[in-house]
C-alpha cells in the first residue's frame, strides 16, 4: 500500500512491517499504540522503524492512518483516570464526563 509519511512516500506491506517489529522490545506506551503480532508499541516506535525518519520528523496520525489501512489494531493514547480516592459514583461521573446541563 502507498502512503506518504513526512512528506516522503511509502510502499508498506503488513507483513514487511511485521518482520521489522520483530526482536524490538516495546517502549513504554504515552500515547497511541499499535498491536503487532501480539505486542502493543508506540505508533512513534514502529514509524521511526519503518521509515528510518527521526520520530520528531512525522506526526503520530500519520503513522496510525497508514497502520491502520494496513489492517494493524491501533488504539487512541490512554485518557487520564479520574484521582483516586473517588466514591463509585464520582469516578463514574468523572470518566463520562460534563453532562451538559
Amino acid at each position: 500500500m502507498r502512503c506518504v509519511i513526512a512528506r516522503f512516500p511509502f510502499d508498506l506491506i503488513k507483513s514487511e512491517v511485521q518482520e521489522s517489529m520483530k526482536g524490538v522490545k516495546p517502549e513504554p506506551i504515552t500515547g497511541e499504540s499499535v498491536i503487532i503480532g501480539r505486542r502493543h508499541y508506540p505508533v512513534k516506535q514502529v514509524g521511526e522503524i519503518i521509515t528510518r525518519q527521526d520520530r520528531r520528523d512525522f506526526s503520530a496520525g500519520e503513522v496510525t492512518r497508514a497502520l491502520s489501512r494496513l489492517g494493524f489494531t491501533c488504539r487512541p493514547a490512554p485518557t487520564e483516570l479520574p484521582a483516586a480516592g473517588l466514591t463509585p459514583l464520582e469516578t463514574a461521573s468523572a470518566l463520562l464526563g460534563p453532562s451538559g446541563s
